[in-house]
């Protein structure tokens, strides 16, 4: 939509802005209105959110992976006599399957200080590495939590499109009784024209005696029930233009209120003819309700894995290369090292096993949650197609009745003129023709309703 008339909508619509009166009136088209709901609707911006808090889960579980510096100083004073005075340093990089690089500088000093902290006088350098043997080495919390945020990641864009597609199919019902409400009243403002004619022409008759007065006033009674009909035309289209103007918005989170002189198009989808992405046989993995219970899943999935690496018992080795000068690269000989081996494990794993049992719930319902979403996505796409059709098939056989019911109208007032009908033939025949008229925009908002409702499940609306 162009700027220019994006702004002329909004000065239709903005409730503050006061302008002269006109008699000009704006078009507000369906796919423009829909481009004004994607762009400034605050829901519609606020499932952009889903994406970017979805970028931000990954960015924290990636933290997992960055390198850490450590340092500690430890120093007592006790009666003008240093007890000791520590200081360690350490330099990290984790890897992926639970190894850790380390580099480590040590110096210490102190008159009681622990033999075993005793270094050279220019400290003590080390590098070596960190192995979980048992639990932790194939998967761990920053593994699973890397793959857990890139899946989360792909089903907040996978939820962000159905926030999305749900926003649009109500403003697009919206839309759809607008145009419906707008069209009743337009139906009823020709026909009270219509009515108003026919009782001026009676009137006419009645004065020069071809009439008898009870002619006039059926002519009258009518013109009455023509008028109630308007105005409950009138208020049904200012409720649907109220409700209409919940879905538009302007920049700065502002809300748009509808004003006079602002329409529907009356010629929306006149075209019959069907897209060929209805009917066409729809992949319902690629749908993004399937894709965001297909991501569930998996992140459950990586949850259970997690849970049953926890069983293993933990068994990390540790091996560090010394040295007093790390400039020197031969001083990193075997008989210069540190090595260390850590072991534990629970001897019941109560807490363990009920851990993964609760993962493998988890789980489980989630995948029966995914099989029946895709029977029922299948079913009402299935049935929703079928309703298609028939609607537009509604949609024909309406046209044609509506047709003929003008055609008999027509007639009837011909032979009214000519003195052999009544006024009371050409009111029944009236009659008819605006209920089959109101059938006909019934009958079409349905097929509309259907087609947004279609598109919104087979999420191609956005």
């Amino acid at each position: 939509m162009s700027l220019n008339k994006t702004f002329l909508i909004a000065l239709l619509f903005l409730p503050m802005l006061q302008y002269g009166q006109t008699q000009d009136s704006i078009v507000l088209n369906f796919e423009e209105y829909l481009q004004m709901v994607k762009t400034f609707h605050p829901v519609v911006r606020q499932a952009r959110l889903k994406a970017d808090l979805g970028d931000a889960e990954l960015l924290k579980a990636r933290g997992g992976f960055d390198p850490k510096i450590e340092a500690n100083y430890d120093r007592k004073d006790f009666k003008d006599t240093r007890y000791f005075d520590l200081f360690n340093a350490a330099f990290k990089i984790p890897t992926w399957y639970g190894v850790e690089l380390k580099a480590k500088f040590e110096q210490n000093e102190g008159f009681y200080l622990n033999p075993q902290n005793n270094v050279p006088d220019d400290g003590l350098f080390a590098a070596g590495i960190s192995v979980p043997i048992g639990q932790g080495l194939f998967i761990n919390e920053r593994m699973a939590a890397l793959k857990q945020a890139k899946a989360y990641q792909q089903q907040s864009l996978a939820d962000q499109q159905l926030a999305v597609n749900k926003v649009l199919y109500d403003a697009s019902v919206a839309y759809f009784d607008w145009i419906s409400a707008y069209r009743e009243l337009k139906l009823y403002n020709n026909f009270i024209e219509n009515a108003q004619f026919r009782y001026d022409g009676i009137l006419s008759s009645f004065e020069v005696g071809d009439k008898p007065a009870i002619d006039t006033l059926e002519a009258d009674i009518q013109i009455q029930d023509r008028k109630l009909s308007l105005e409950q035309a009138r208020l049904k289209f200012f409720k649907a233009s109220q409700q209409l103007g919940t879905y538009l918005w302007a920049e700065n989170n502002t809300p748009l209120v509808t004003r006079e002189r602002v329409y529907p198009e009356d010629a929306l989808f006149e075209n019959s003819t069907i897209p060929a992405e209805f009917l066409s046989d729809t992949e319902i993995p690629t749908h993004p309700k399937i894709r965001s219970l297909e991501y569930k899943v998996e992140i459950l999935e990586f949850d259970r894995r997690l849970k049953a690496n926890k069983l293993l018992p933990k068994l990390d080795l540790e091996y560090n290369f010394l040295s007093g000068d790390p400039d020197i690269l031969r001083s990193f000989v075997n008989e210069n090292y540190k090595v260390g081996v850590n072991f534990s494990i629970p001897l019941f794993l109560r807490k363990e096993r009920g851990d993964l049992q609760k993962s493998k719930i988890k789980l489980q319902d989630a995948e029966l949650e995914l099989y029946s979403e895709q029977l029922n996505l299948q079913n009402k796409i299935r049935a929703l197609k079928e309703q298609f059709l028939s609607y537009q098939e509604q949609v024909l056989m309406i046209n044609q009745l509506v047709e003929n019911y003008e055609i008999m109208l027509n007639a009837e007032e011909r032979k009214l003129q000519l003195g052999e009908s009544s006024v009371f033939l050409v009111n029944t025949r009236e009659k008819s023709l605006i209920s089959a008229r109101l059938k006909q925009i019934s009958v079409q908002e349905k097929l509309w309703n259907t087609r947004a409702e279609l598109t919104q499940v087979l999420a191609i609306l956005d």
